[in-house]
């Protein structure tokens, strides 16, 4: 089996993934409007943050992979 074959998760979960990091992320977000204990405001706050742009980075590299790898054939 060559390595490049290998998934480590299911194909459901794997392409879910970015989509429940966008979800966590609005959530989060959500959250620091709401929750006013401590530290937790800024903890959600950049929690959301890092998981949405995480979310979006995921997605995007992903579209272009799959555009290049469609045009070259592999």
């Amino acid at each position: 089996m060559d390595n490049q074959d290998a998934m480590w998760v299911s194909k459901p979960i794997y392409e879910s993934l970015p989509y429940f990091y966008l979800l966590f992320g609005s959530i989060s977000l959500g959250l620091s409007m709401y929750v006013n204990y401590w530290h937790w405001p800024t903890i959600c706050f950049v929690t959301g943050l890092v998981s949405l742009v995480a979310g979006i980075v995921v997605i995007l590299k992903r579209r272009d992979y799959r555009v290049s790898d469609r045009r070259t054939g592999h």
